[in-house]
């Protein structure tokens, strides 16, 4: 006979979401493991929970994506500028281990690097973990024998980052854990992760998410704060909280949140600041300074210009595009006829400052992979980006092959790469597109389509409206519970429980 206390917790605990159940293209592809989940599987009520499946899933393809840069570690990366681009295994780990001064022992920010870059051009909290990486790295034989042992080293913190990524997305939607295995799979995520060093703020901006929907709004100002200390992007995630709050009145929990993540920053770079002022802001000058780079439609416009785009130009054309997104994702926040979710709106505001920016390396897609598993956990959609996003990947590898082969021409041609960015664009752009048009159509939201309101809102989460724009929010704001399950929206029947257990 069962307890009364797990009759009480089964009747409290929600039931997951099984993908296998509503997504056609989850269905089919588990036929590569025996099919989809049954109604009597032990998953869930066994050692074998969700959230750890999703982890060791996201492990053992994080060690795929290690294999596949056995090229570079057995000589590629020290004996051939072309071959670590034709065999995509390119990495910044090893060639910036003695570049940057970390072989030498010299201290980042306050040392200054020899060469044309003055200092580190690094987030602190990333030059905090660049460092760690470099003391672990045993200082005995050649250079290129600790080059790959800096490698391996940061592979491991990485992977860790990974874990925790692919966890906490799993845990951000409580009856939904699975959609983690979007993150651990995704093919991009798996060949961009040791690019460079982009993990650790998306593991942290994860993390934040994560203490958002739990209503932890100190804790996650925290972890922003400390994710914008390590790269820049993160900040973008206050924007589309802001105008949530305005439209919910939750003021005090977003004053918290933003607070406290000013403070975390502050603590993190405010000695490197008072004591290495010219070190700490080699990042910022960099970044200003920098002209246009891969990636970027931007590079398109200049490679078919006979005009060059100076480097003013294009920071005051950038700012003002990024801008005129902000400005039109607050209209779309305020005018839907339901409160968009919270993580529909930071994708779509990291996904304008990523089309908008004058670069885009290719490990950038890491920001956006756990965002948009949140915002639009569905297969087909997420799958189409990818597959976009794995082709741009392979097209930036072997531009630089023909651009570094000489006479020999192996690789990819200009316009050959332009066509590369492009489709990186268009596939961008597509899931924006089915986001928006989630946030304009609720009913077809997946998300909400067993009752839930804003599973990684939060606060904001069942929160009713108390200032709104347009004909279609005004008509949502007064309907009852009765009229919004009439119309396929649905609110949760009872609040989110706040035990993060797993």
């Amino acid at each position: 006979m069962p307890s009364a206390e797990s009759t009480q917790a089964s009747v409290h605990e929600p039931e997951p979401v099984r993908p296998t159940r509503q997504d056609e293209v989850a269905a089919a592809g588990s036929e590569l493991i025996g099919g989809p989940i049954g109604r009597y599987a032990l998953l869930g009520t066994s050692w074998w929970t969700p959230v750890r499946v999703v982890a060791l899933v996201a492990i053992g393809m994080f060690a795929l994506g290690l294999v596949q840069k056995a090229p570079c570690y057995d000589g590629a990366w020290f004996f051939g500028a072309s071959s670590q681009y034709t065999h995509a295994c390119y990495s910044d780990i090893p060639h910036l281990y003695q570049g940057r001064g970390f072989a030498d022992g010299l201290v980042p920010y306050f040392d200054r690097l020899p060469g044309d870059m003055d200092y580190l051009e690094y987030p602190v909290l990333t030059g905090v973990f660049m460092e760690v990486a470099a003391w672990l790295t045993p200082g005995s034989g050649s250079i290129q024998q600790q080059e790959q042992w800096y490698w391996f080293v940061n592979a491991g913190m990485l992977m860790a980052c990974a874990a925790v990524i692919a966890v906490c997305v799993a845990r951000t939607h409580r009856t939904r854990p699975w959609d983690g295995l979007l993150v651990a799979v995704a093919p991009a995520f798996v060949l961009t992760a040791t690019i460079n060093w982009d993990l650790l703020a998306v593991a942290l901006t994860a993390a934040a998410m994560l203490m958002w929907s739990r209503g932890r709004t100190v804790a996650f100002g925290v972890l922003l704060g400390l994710a914008t200390a390590a790269k820049l992007y993160p900040v973008f995630l206050l924007g589309p909280l802001f105008v949530l709050c305005w439209r919910a009145g939750r003021w005090r929990a977003f004053g918290q949140a933003a607070g406290s993540a000013v403070i975390a920053w502050f603590v993190v770079n405010l000695p490197v600041m008072l004591f290495a002022f010219q070190g700490w802001s080699k990042f910022y000058r960099f970044s200003h300074d920098r002209g246009v780079d891969f990636g970027s439609f931007w590079l398109i416009w200049a490679q078919n210009s006979s005009t060059p785009l100076t480097t003013g130009f294009v920071n005051s054309a950038a700012t003002v595009l990024v801008l005129a997104c902000c400005l039109g994702i607050a209209a779309l926040t305020l005018t839907a006829p339901r409160r968009p979710r919270f993580a529909q709106l930071v994708f779509l505001m990291v996904a304008a400052f990523i089309l908008t920016n004058k670069v885009y390396s290719p490990q950038y897609v890491l920001w956006l992979v756990p965002l948009a598993v949140l915002a639009r956990p569905k297969w087909r959609d997420f799958l189409i980006w990818q597959a976009c996003e794995v082709a741009y990947f392979l097209g930036i590898w072997m531009y630089l092959a023909y651009t570094t082969s000489g006479d020999a021409h192996k690789g990819l041609p200009t316009h050959g790469y332009q066509w590369a960015i492009a489709l990186h664009l268009l596939g961008t752009l597509y899931l924006c597109a089915v986001v928006v048009r989630d946030i304009l159509m609720p009913e077809r939201d997946v998300v909400r389509r067993n009752g839930d309101d804003d599973p990684s809102g939060g606060v904001l989460d069942g929160a009713d409206d108390v200032f709104v724009l347009g004909r279609a929010a005004r008509q949502q704001a007064h309907m009852d519970d009765d009229e919004m399950s009439q119309v396929g929206w649905g609110r949760p029947e009872t609040p989110p429980d706040e035990d993060c257990s797993l």
